[in-house]
């Protein structure tokens, strides 16, 4: 306790005694006034003393508090300039009018006064009026800035080594994958035991050789399956490299006439070892259905792609094709009535394999209806021999009627597309628990969720491919009309080009299986006929083509001109007959308003990646998408698109 308080408390001591003795001085002038006075005379004594007394105290406390302000204000320096963060003040003009040590140390100066704040911190004129709070780098370091405007006040702290953490943390987090080889059993069929020996040893040591060279663990866990582990650091190198062993396997398999493909599915971004697995494998999966030869990397909510530069391989073996069949014959004999759907604006192929299901929901002795919404002019004149076929056109029905009759009993079958918001009514996927998934489409991100069977194969030409080689195995006695044979011929007939793309074995295997049940060839030839004021439509597009890139025609279409999406993927298949050309792409206003695009290759290119990249999709040789904007911004991303393509890893193999 300081010395001058203790004088207080004697001193309080003393006024208590002179209050007493006032108070019996008054009492003894009654009865004793000498004594009064004597006591009187001690009283002035006393009240002169604790005067005194009082005065020092106060001169004593006045000299307390202003050493003890001098303490606080010079350990305050101290702080501020001691601090271990920049402090610094600026006026209205943004010039600097004071700041603590740390800021002139960090930047390697005595006094920073006068100077510009923009000059000294360039990050600060980008910042947006609301942003308090931002990261720079100066000088090898990096900082965070704290702004606080009304007082024309900066914090900045050093993150250097906070963001050295970060980064290594995120270095070192665990990515997961598993590397299949997709098509071992057809690669090998048929080869003998030394030949087979020596291609499996090749593709092992190129696929071990890869996991040294990036520093990832690998374990074989069968035949035709690795199993992958490494950090986020080897992942990023791997995905700078564009995962170059797909190419390395493919090539040194190549001279047995069916090379080896691999398909690589990795995942990272969750502390979850469970769940990394499970992203893994569905990686996989995104690969293998977008017809293998890639890698699907999945890191948090980003899916990414590499690869795909191959048409994936037609499997020999109908196993497959065998057991969806009967997988889906018990699915629809459970079910109370089958709900079917293509796409939006459905083509033939989409109209052809609705009525293949349609006929194995008819054969299972169960109602089953087809969902409609808006004809496409391709479709125009097969949908007009429907309309006339009473016992077919009762089948087809709008989504409004679907979703009255519609139940969790319920089986939806989607065919020709995979992706919900691509089918006339998302909310009848909604409506049932039993979905089956037939396509022939490349698997895109946003695939339909819960789906009970999938049954989607990259290498056939058309869904109604695949819905024929269903129908094969369905029924044993099963028989066809004219008219539900011709549409699935059509539905073939068109994707391929009458029979010149995308064709294989199983291809003419099944169009023959519908020729002997009553196909009508010269009726497909009628259904494909267009008129000569079309044909001119289409010559007006044409004409504006020119070649890019040597051997990639494009077609952009006069601003205020606008043409069917059908219109422009056929200019988009005439384009593709003209010599030297490998790839075309036609750019359109569409009557809806969109700008419609449709890309076509011969294989050497991979259109969907494009496509992809302006937020559409397809298939390896077909692809499409629709946007908004103009014809010329459209043009103009392409042409980024491809250019960045280019220069990441060629656009022609």
């Amino acid at each position: 306790m300081p010395k001058f308080l203790l004088k207080r408390w004697h001193g309080m001591h003393i006024v208590w005694i002179f209050a007493l003795l006032a108070a019996l001085t008054l009492i003894l002038f009654i009865y004793q006034w000498v004594i009064a006075l004597i006591a009187l005379i001690l009283c002035c004594v006393l009240g002169y003393y604790t005067l005194k007394a009082e005065q020092a105290f106060r001169k004593d406390l006045n000299r307390y508090v202003a050493t003890l302000s001098h303490r606080v204000k010079r350990a305050g320096s101290e702080v501020i300039h001691g601090l271990p963060f920049g402090i610094v003040l600026y006026n209205e003009e943004k010039i600097i009018e004071w700041h603590n040590p740390f800021v002139a140390h960090m930047l390697g100066e005595d006094s920073l006064i006068g100077k510009s704040l923009f000059e000294l911190f360039p990050a600060l004129k980008n910042r947006k009026e609301k942003e308090l709070k931002l990261e720079m780098a100066m000088n090898n370091n990096i900082y965070e800035v704290q702004i606080n405007p009304e007082e024309r006040l900066l914090y900045l702290t050093d993150i250097t080594q906070l963001k050295s953490l970060q980064l290594r943390y995120d270095e070192e987090k665990l990515a997961l994958g598993i590397v299949m080889l997709d098509n071992l059993d057809e690669a090998t069929q048929g080869l003998d035991d030394q030949t087979r020996s020596i291609m499996m040893a090749k593709v092992t040591g190129e696929i071990t050789e890869w996991a040294q060279k990036h520093n990832v663990y690998l374990r074989r866990t069968a035949s035709d399956r690795y199993l992958v582990l490494m950090d986020q650091k080897g992942l990023k190198a791997l995905e700078q490299s564009r995962f170059e062993i797909l190419d390395d396997v493919r090539d040194i398999t190549i001279e047995h006439k069916l090379p080896l493909t691999l398909s690589i599915g990795i995942a990272s971004g969750t502390s979850s070892i469970t769940e990394l697995g499970h992203w893994a494998q569905t990686s996989l999966d995104m690969a293998l259905g977008r017809g293998g030869d890639q890698a699907a990397v999945k890191v948090g909510e980003r899916l990414s792609f590499y690869g795909g530069r191959s048409n994936a391989l037609e499997k020999r073996t109908r196993v497959r094709a065998r057991v969806i069949s009967h997988a889906l014959r018990d699915l629809i004999k459970d079910c109370d009535k089958v709900i079917i759907m293509g796409h939006k604006y459905p083509d033939m192929d989409a109209i052809g394999a609705a009525i293949g299901v349609l006929k194995m929901a008819h054969v299972s002795n169960k109602e089953g209806y087809i969902v409609l919404e808006g004809v496409n002019p391709s479709i125009q004149k097969l949908m007009e021999m429907i309309y006339e076929d009473e016992t077919l056109n009762r089948w087809f029905i709008t989504p409004e009627q679907a979703l009255q009759i519609t139940n969790s009993r319920s089986l939806a079958v989607v065919v020709d597309t995979h992706r919900a918001v691509m089918t006339p009514e998302p909310r009848l996927l909604q409506m049932t628990q039993r979905k089956v998934v037939v396509d022939h489409h490349r698997r895109s991100e946003d695939f339909i969720q819960d789906a009970t069977l999938v049954y989607m194969e990259p290498y056939a030409s058309s869904t109604c491919e695949l819905v024929t080689e269903l129908l094969q195995y369905f029924h044993e006695r099963l028989t066809m009309g004219i008219l539900d044979a011709t549409a699935l011929l059509a539905g073939i007939v068109v994707d391929t080009k009458s029979f010149s793309l995308r064709t294989g074995a199983r291809t003419f295997e099944a169009a023959s299986f519908l020729r002997r049940n009553g196909a009508d060839s010269l009726l497909i030839q009628q259904l494909l006929k267009e008129d000569l004021e079309y044909f001119i439509q289409k010559a007006e597009v044409i004409k504006n083509a020119v070649v890019i890139f040597d051997h990639i025609a494009l077609a952009v279409n006069e601003p205020g001109r606008k043409y069917s999406q059908l219109l422009i993927a056929q200019v988009a298949d005439t384009l593709l007959t003209m010599t030297g050309i490998m790839a075309s792409f036609v750019i359109s206003e569409r009557p809806d308003g969109l700008i419609g695009i449709s890309a076509r290759s011969l294989g050497q290119m991979n259109v969907q990646l494009v496509m992809e990249r302006m937020g559409g999709g397809g298939h390896l040789t077909n692809a499409a998408t629709q946007i908004e904007g103009t014809v010329a911004e459209a043009t103009q991303r392409l042409k980024q698109v491809l250019s960045e393509i280019h220069a990441e890893e060629g656009l022609f193999e």
